[in-house]
C-alpha cells in the first residue's frame, strides 16, 4: 500500500543503477530491489541477532495478505533475528490505529491481539477508526478499560506518537508492508515485483523473504568485516 505522503529524505542516489544490472531477490540489487538507508538507525537486537522491522499498517490489504507466511518466516528464521512491528501513522500524530499498536506495545499485548485486530478490519469489516473504537475493542477482548486508558494517555505513549512522523521520515519508508534489514537495507514486496516483472504474483511473497535473507547474510557479512 503506497503512502500518500512522501518521505523528506531523498533517495535519487540510491536508484542509481547500471543499465546491465539484473535484479534477482536471491542476489537483490542496492537501488533496486533495496536501497541503503543513507544514515543507519539505531538498532534494538540482541546481540548476535540482526533486526528485521516490518513496517505495517492495520487496514493494510497487502499487510494483511503477508501476515500468515510471514509469521511462518519469523518463525524459521528463529533466533537469527529480532523481529519487531511499526505502525505508520498514516493520519499524522493523531492516527488512531498507530495510537493503539503504541499502546498495546507499552502494555505487551502488541503480539497477543495483532492477529485479532487484523481480522477485526479485513475479516469482521470492523474499521477501528476512532479512540472509542478502539477502545470498545479493547474491552471486548478482556483488556480493563480504565489499565488501557491511562496507558493510552500517558505521557509516554503521547511522545511517541509526536515522535512517529518523523521517524517514518528517517526511515524512507514509502510502501506497507516494508522492512528495515539492521537499520541499514530497505526493502519491500512492492520492490520485489517492481524489480521482477516476470515474478508470478503468487511468488512475490516468498521471493521477498529471500530478498530479506539475503540483505540479513549481508548484515552479518559486514559486522563480522568491521
Amino acid at each position: 500500500m503506497q503512502l500518500k505522503r512522501r518521505s523528506v529524505l531523498g533517495l535519487a542516489a540510491g536508484m542509481l543503477v547500471a543499465p546491465w544490472s539484473v535484479a534477482s531477490p536471491a542476489k537483490p540489487l542496492a537501488g533496486v530491489e533495496y536501497i541503503q538507508l543513507p544514515a543507519p538507525m539505531p538498532v534494538r537486537a540482541a546481540a548476535g541477532k540482526i533486526e528485521v522491522i516490518e513496517f505495517f499498517m492495520y487496514h493494510c490489504p497487502a499487510c494483511n495478505a503477508l501476515e500468515a507466511e510471514l509469521m511462518a518466516w519469523v518463525k524459521k528464521m528463529g533466533d537469527k533475528i529480532d523481529f519487531r512491528r511499526f505502525h505508520l501513522p498514516y493520519h499524522g500524530v493523531t492516527d488512531p490505529e498507530a495510537h493503539l499498536f503504541v499502546t498495546l506495545e507499552a502494555m505487551g499485548l502488541d503480539k497477543k491481539l495483532h492477529q485479532k485486530i487484523l481480522d477485526a478490519w479485513h475479516v469482521e469489516r470492523k474499521r477501528l477508526r476512532t479512540d472509542d473504537d478502539n477502545v470498545a475493542f479493547v474491552v471486548a477482548n478482556g483488556i480493563d478499560r480504565q489499565k488501557f486508558l491511562d496507558v493510552y494517555n500517558s505521557f509516554s505513549v503521547q511522545a511517541t506518537m509526536r515522535r512517529l512522523p518523523r521517524t517514518l521520515d528517517q526511515y524512507a519508508v514509502q510502501y506497507t508492508p516494508s522492512f528495515v534489514i539492521d537499520g541499514r537495507f530497505l526493502t519491500s514486496p512492492t520492490m520485489i515485483a517492481d524489480a521482477n516483472l516476470n515474478l508470478a504474483k503468487d511468488d512475490v511473497h516468498a521471493a521477498s523473504f529471500t530478498a530479506m535473507e539475503a540483505l540479513i547474510d549481508l548484515a552479518i557479512r559486514s559486522k563480522k568485516a568491521g
